[in-house]
């Protein structure tokens, strides 16, 4: 499971406090201060989670949530001193996943956040290793090995399989790949993510043009069709 989180915060002190206290827990987190900067990091890269502030210098957290919503299912814990509690019902009604209020312990935040990420991805030993026909695919170690023998995946082609592999025989929508591959306000074009499948397929299939395992599903996107071991 990717440790990766964005803290979305324009106190710095209290930031930069929190981003050392997740690193002993073996997260890394990357430190926004407004939402623009918010959207432009969410461009380039993704996140396993999101720590959103509400007041921030540009807008508030109640917005930046809403466009993210609209492309992407990254948990997110609201982290605030707006503590009335209509602003909770707000944000939680809008999606977020939890709700914090200032001031608060880090342990309690740890303790939130490494809660959220159990239940969205599941403990880190359930979700590590998958396997489907001759194909293995170890998560953690960004590894995949076909009949005994290592497959060499580009850094994207890697994260389209292990987003396969986290939802394993679901469907996930083409819009969902590029959005939480690339990026939830990534430029990238849909038709990357056809691309780039086909270049799975090539690596991973027996026959690319009948693939057994990653399935298209027509007008709405694909599924790894695994058994279950």
């Amino acid at each position: 499971m990717e440790k990766k989180i964005l803290l979305v915060d324009d106190d710095r002190d209290l930031a930069e406090i929190i981003r050392d206290m997740l690193k002993t827990y073996g997260y890394e987190v990357k430190i926004v201060e407004s939402c623009e900067e918010t959207f432009e990091i969410l461009k380039k890269e993704q996140f396993s989670l999101m720590i959103l502030d509400i007041n921030l210098p540009d807008g508030t957290g109640f917005e930046v949530l809403k466009e993210l919503r609209s492309v992407s299912k990254v948990p997110v814990i609201f982290a605030s001193a707006r503590t009335s509690e209509d602003d909770k019902i707000t944000g939680l009604e809008m999606g977020g996943d939890d709700y914090l209020a200032k001031p608060y312990s880090l342990k309690e935040l740890i303790a939130r956040v490494n809660a959220l990420m159990r239940r969205t991805y599941g403990t880190e030993e359930r979700e590590s290793i998958y396997e489907f026909g001759s194909v293995r695919v170890d998560i953690g170690m960004r590894k995949v090995e076909r009949g005994g023998k290592e497959v060499k995946l580009a850094l994207k082609e890697f994260d389209v399989l292990a987003y396969l592999c986290r939802h394993k025989n679901q469907v996930v929508k083409k819009e969902e790949l590029l959005h939480e591959v690339w990026g939830a306000f990534s430029e990238a074009e849909i038709a990357t993510v056809a691309v780039h499948i086909r270049w799975l397929r090539e690596k991973l299939e027996d026959n690319a043009a009948e693939p057994k395992w990653i399935k298209t599903v027509w007008g709405v996107g694909y599924c790894l069709c695994a058994e279950e071991k």
